[in-house]
């Protein structure tokens, strides 16, 4: 099919506004989508966000206990046909309280030309997927393309997805140096990693171990209602790429406030978390939007010795690009189950 969902293609394959397709997360992932593909679709989707080929409100949310969030995730991509809603949560005390992951999410995919649900599908995988192709895509534009160490702070589901997908855009890693306060994630991590990645994957024992040793430093940890800084100012130098899907949870302000560039995913989303009170200090002078880095509208790295940071905390646009694309293989293999409105 070409750039836009073929919706007369969909018609014979789906009842639309009498059915939709549920699918699992098994199912999602049968769509068979690999990094690769995740990668592709990401940048798209933030391609397509740079140029204002989109419409995507800022995402509204909830936050039922400390350091919680649920968020409703809605976006229209013309280009592509993507529409719909992504309904997802943080709890990070999940795991000892209850056993269960600290994400969950669940996306509607709709029909942009009737309004009509066309599946609801599981969302935490492509959550888990294209977050760190957010990563990915940023650090293609920002981090020195000879780049040889990489640092991941949180080595859960989206730490190990950042250290399996990160050679595809740093191709010189020599060293990928990894650190968790929960010390069995860290040591899953490598056991997993090792043997799928070229770079030596190395234990820090502390923060500062990690950051002082990485040139590129990703951190996917707990969004914390308020930033509660591990990361000292005095350890970050010139020439650094910071990229954040935590916010500014674990920097001081200074730091954030000194870079030479900061970018963040969306403008407008960032400014209503300002009112959420995730950013008690403010924010950094903005030089652009991640995608209008990749689009080419905005300048990246320019020079080694910038400092760099980026924040990205996640859009819908990213979603519903992958959403489509699983959507349109459920319907050419048959999977998923068929339900009635």
């Amino acid at each position: 099919m070409g750039q836009g969902l073929d919706r007369e293609w969909v018609a014979k394959k789906l009842r639309i506004g009498q059915e939709f397709v549920y699918l699992t997360q098994e199912q999602v992932k049968s769509a068979g989508l690999d990094d690769g593909d995740i990668l592709e679709l990401t940048e798209k989707a933030l391609v397509a966000h740079g140029r204002k080929r989109a419409e995507m409100p800022a995402k509204i949310g909830l936050h039922p206990l400390k350091d919680t969030l649920m968020h409703a995730m809605h976006t229209y991509l013309p280009d592509s046909g993507a529409c719909g809603i992504k309904w997802a949560s943080c709890f990070p005390a999940n795991r000892d309280r209850f056993g269960l992951l600290q994400t969950s999410g669940l996306l509607i995919f709709n029909d942009a030309e009737s309004g009509w649900p066309l599946a609801v599908m599981d969302a935490i995988w492509i959550t888990e997927k294209r977050t760190p192709a957010v990563t990915c895509v940023a650090a293609k534009h920002l981090a020195p393309a000879d780049a040889t160490s990489f640092g991941m702070l949180g080595c859960g589901v989206q730490g190990r997805a950042h250290v399996g997908m990160i050679e595809r855009v740093l191709g010189h890693l020599e060293t990928i140096t990894v650190f968790d306060v929960y010390e069995p994630a860290v040591d899953r991590l490598v056991e997993e990693l090792q043997p799928k990645v070229k770079a030596r994957i190395v234990k820090a024992k502390s923060y500062e171990e990690l950051v002082k040793s990485s040139q590129v430093v990703a951190s996917a940890t707990a969004i914390t209602s308020k930033p509660e800084p591990k990361i000292r100012d005095e350890w970050i130098q010139g020439g650094q790429t910071l990229l954040m899907c935590d916010m500014h949870s674990l920097y001081e302000d200074a730091t954030m406030k000194r870079a030479d560039k900061y970018f963040l995913d969306s403008i407008e989303e960032h400014e209503l978390f300002v009112g959420y009170g995730y950013y008690p200090d403010g924010l950094p002078r903005i030089c652009g939007e991640t995608g209008e880095v990749a689009a080419g509208l905005k300048k990246g790295r320019e020079n080694a010795g910038e400092l760099i940071a980026c924040n990205n905390v996640g859009m819908a646009v990213e979603d519903m690009m992958v959403a489509r694309t699983v959507f349109e293989r459920a319907l050419e293999t048959g999977t998923g189950t068929r339900l009635p409105l």
